[in-house]
């Protein structure tokens, strides 16, 4: 299954597998066994982070004044769900699903995924920092990020020639 994620044959998805692939025991370590010396390996926090960002599904759409970044959230409510901008231009959504736990009640399947949610877009030059919106319907968020309005065309500066 090298370089595949779910029939998926792209790079980003062969960085991400490879990602998944760390067994626990190599993280940190000095080599393989074989010896050999292994690069810098991925923290935990990265690896949850990369795991999450490859299981939250989003679309992004451009509107004629806005970006919409539409991201699903299931089971989360508003007050779960973390929306920032960080070093000015990247957009990062989050949130993390719990499994409810019940006294008397004992799984017989467990198929939700529970976990960390999260997607991160770099925002083009154009996006207003200062009007971004949020709002969360039935599990899925739309994020509204407002767009600048195009830099007026510069108008020739004319200089007045004088008689000498």
């Amino acid at each position: 299954m090298e370089g595949r994620m779910f029939g998926l044959e792209t790079p980003l998805m062969a960085a991400l597998q490879h990602l998944l692939d760390i067994p626990d025991g190599e993280a940190g370590g000095p080599g393989n066994a074989a010896g050999e010396k292994q690069g810098p390996t991925p923290t935990r926090a990265y690896v949850r982070d990369a795991r999450a960002m490859a299981a939250t599904p989003a679309d992004v759409k451009e509107l004629p004044g806005a970006y919409a970044f539409v991201v699903d959230m299931p089971g989360l409510g508003s007050g779960d769900i973390k929306v920032q901008v960080e070093d000015e231009r990247v957009l990062v959504i989050s949130g993390e699903r719990r499994r409810e736990e019940e006294e008397d009640a004992r799984y017989l399947r467990m198929e939700r995924r529970m976990g960390k949610l999260m997607r991160k877009f770099v925002l083009p030059d154009n996006a207003d920092m200062e009007k971004v919106s949020a709002v969360c319907r039935d599990g899925v968020l739309t994020v509204s990020v407002q767009k600048l309005p195009p830099p007026e065309p510069k108008k020739p500066k004319t200089i007045q020639v004088q008689v000498a």
